[in-house]
């Protein structure tokens, strides 16, 4: 953006310690959009003081949030949001700068692998074995137990960069891939986990399953380690934890949901006071998906 008399002035202000002339400042500075970032890091670039240099950090946040709620809402309003393009919002949140393209190459590259080794005559166990083998025992995918003192584990572009991920981040990978190859895989809100199930639908068409949905869920798998389990092992999961399983725990989670958890679970890394702020606007974000 070219450097306006106003906007000399107003860098000129960033470093008052006046609280409310700087909140002013802020303001304006925010509501002339991400264009002004590039003057902003020139700005941080040429000045020596740490304070101010923080300060500045801080706006260019505030600019790409600002952005990335913008980006949220549309994301929403979309007649068939897809899992994608939620995942790579949230990847935003700590890398504004996202080469998207690249991760999109590198999801279509898995998805060729998988494609060119299915066929019509496989049964739902060994599309699903397919599909495992390639993602964790090819590309070696790991997973491991959530852990909110490593926030990247939540975000698909670090689990394509180190190939690992925890249950949600693994899972949402899995997901994506089920959703290209028209798999009928989905995340079901079974307490305290975040598992998938293979549902018996015909190839390519989903539908929401009836009344009762458990009795079309064929497997379910562990996103950590691509294992497939039974009905009786989540059985006796529920008997364990002590709580009924109702047919609500069986209901596919549309996609909005699974982002939205991902949000409220990514946002717990956040919670030093330091990174406070962090926690409080991915919670926004979380909130803005409310349906």
């Amino acid at each position: 953006m070219e450097e306006t008399r106003e906007i000399s002035a107003l860098f000129h202000l960033i470093d008052d310690p006046d609280i409310e002339v700087f909140s002013t400042v802020s303001d304006r500075i925010i509501s002339l959009g991400t264009n002004i970032i590039p003057n902003l890091e020139h700005l941080w670039e040429t000045t020596p003081d740490e304070a101010v240099q923080e300060r500045i950090e801080m706006l260019i946040h505030r600019l790409h949030y600002c952005e990335l709620t913008n980006d949220f809402q549309r994301w929403k309003a979309q007649p068939a949001p897809d899992l994608l393009g939620g995942a790579l919002l949230v990847c935003k949140f700590q890398y504004p700068d996202l080469n998207v393209s690249a991760i999109l190459q590198d999801i279509e590259k898995m998805r060729r692998n998988i494609w060119l080794e299915l066929n019509n005559y496989l049964t739902p166990l060994e599309q699903t074995n397919v599909l495992t083998t390639i993602l964790y025992n090819y590309y070696h995918l790991k997973g491991s137990e959530i852990n909110y003192s490593e926030p990247h584990d939540f975000l698909l572009n670090k689990v394509l960069e180190t190939k690992k991920g925890n249950a949600i981040s693994n899972g949402i990978l899995y997901l994506v891939l089920c959703d290209l190859l028209d798999i009928p895989i989905r995340a079901v809100p079974i307490p305290r986990q975040f598992i998938l199930a293979y549902f018996d639908m015909e190839p390519g068409v989903w539908q929401e399953p009836a009344s009762n949905p458990m009795h079309q869920i064929q497997f379910y798998i562990d996103p950590m380690s691509g294992q497939v389990f039974t009905q009786k092992d989540v059985d006796t999961y529920f008997k364990r934890i002590s709580v009924p399983p109702t047919a609500s725990f069986f209901k596919p989670m549309n996609t909005i949901r699974i982002i939205q958890h991902l949000l409220e679970e990514f946002s717990r890394c956040f919670e030093s006071d330091k990174d406070g702020y962090k926690q409080e606007e991915l919670m926004k974000l979380a909130q803005l998906l409310e349906t």
